[in-house]
């Protein structure tokens, strides 16, 4: 099949120009929030804590992504910091999703590997996934810090976590460009303060 001679210069602004206008929202809107997710992942690692991420589908793609850059390096070479995700292990998920239902995939390894005074960072873009919502309540109960990264008004996630990210959107695509923006940006915060 061959594209013929359209211009999709006018679409890839117009998309581009959305991306920018929703961080630009973020600024205005999230930044202190934001601020206080980076101290309690920072003031965590000093103390020797991990950092647990889990989410599903694209938000799970983010958690693995967010995770090589802190057990492998962003920009510096440094030594590896404790951040798992727990969207890697197929044989752990499915066997879990087959014995224990598709809704306690996070839960059982947060049970398991969760400690009081780790981090659990769950993210779902509509912040109503039942797999999400379940870990983030296990890992309270652990005793764990629990942030929500979402969208929209957050559903059920904003009131379960204990600090949640809002992204200012209804629009999936828009939503993971800025969590991914966003994990970065405290990627670099971290190797800037801890190394």
């Amino acid at each position: 099949m061959r594209i013929t001679n359209n211009d999709f210069c006018s679409k890839i602004a117009l998309e581009l120009e959305s991306s920018v206008q929703v961080k630009t929202q973020v600024i205005a809107e999230q930044i202190t929030r934001l601020n206080e997710i980076v101290q309690l992942v920072i003031r965590a690692l000093q103390e020797g804590k991990k950092i647990v991420l889990f989410g599903n589908g694209g938000s799970a793609a983010d958690c693995q992504h967010w995770a090589a850059e802190m057990v492998g390096k962003f920009k510096r070479d440094r030594k590896a910091l404790p951040f798992v995700a727990l969207t890697t292990d197929t044989s752990i998920l499915t066997s879990i999703a087959n014995d224990y239902g598709f809704e306690n995939v996070f839960s059982r390894q947060i049970e398991a590997l969760g400690q009081e005074g780790d981090v659990a960072i769950g993210i779902s873009t509509s912040g109503n996934s039942p797999n999400v919502l379940k870990g983030i309540i296990v890992a309270k109960a652990k005793g764990m810090t629990t942030v929500g990264f979402t969208g929209g008004d957050g559903g059920k996630l904003v009131d379960c976590a204990d600090i949640c990210f809002q992204v200012p959107s209804q629009s999936t695509p828009r939503i993971q460009e800025v969590h991914i923006t966003v994990a970065h940006i405290i990627c670099e915060i971290i190797e800037q303060e801890l190394c």
